[in-house]
């Protein structure tokens, strides 16, 4: 499509409220993996085994690091607005007595989002990371398969995080929001 022509074509943004519906009366199948961008449904890429087994082992270290100082919500929707509601990998969440039974996460309730790209590793960075960071999630890390690199955002400023940091050599990693929990991710890139 032509840049004139998006210029001229009018959208129609769906609110996470219209969204949630679509999955409520079928229109969107139970299964169907896919998520709400700035009020536009957008394709996940499919979860290939490696993927799905890192955010497995991630996950499990989290929890055993963390015990019940956050909660692990691995691929469920984080509202960030009333027109974003993605699905991040894992994201650790402020404990709360419902486990957000009652609504889904909100920005301030995020402590870290996750983020295990391989085919999706340019629209992680490129849309996913600036939404974060426009939406105030204070951490972000993206676990790049391709390159077996960690690489964590901290202190958003506008559509960027002021600090990216990107780790080769997996050992203890420090969570921003939980002072003192360390995460020893060594052995998340083997296969």
């Amino acid at each position: 499509m032509s840049s004139i022509a998006r210029d001229l074509l009018r959208r129609h943004r769906l609110t996470a409220t219209e969204y949630r519906r679509m999955g409520e009366v079928g229109i969107l199948r139970a299964d169907a993996r896919v998520e709400l961008i700035e009020g536009e449904i957008i394709d996940m890429t499919p979860t290939g085994s490696r993927h799905a087994g890192v955010v497995r082992h991630i996950a499990r270290l989290f929890e055993r690091a963390i015990g019940d100082s956050a909660v692990v919500s691995i691929q469920s929707p984080v509202s960030l607005s009333d027109r974003s509601e993605p699905e991040p990998d894992i994201a650790l969440l402020s404990p709360r007595t419902d486990f957000y039974k009652s609504a889904h996460p909100r920005p301030a309730d995020v402590l870290l989002i996750v983020e295990v790209a391989d085919a999706s590793l340019r629209y992680d960075r490129q849309v996913k990371v600036p939404l974060y960071a426009r939406h105030g999630v204070t951490e972000v890390w993206i676990v790049d398969l391709e390159r077996n690199v960690l690489t964590q955002y901290r202190d958003p400023e506008g559509e960027r995080y002021r600090t990216a940091t990107s780790l080769a050599e997996l050992a203890a990693v420090e969570l921003a929001a939980l002072p003192g929990v360390r995460l020893d991710l060594r052995g998340v890139f083997r296969d």
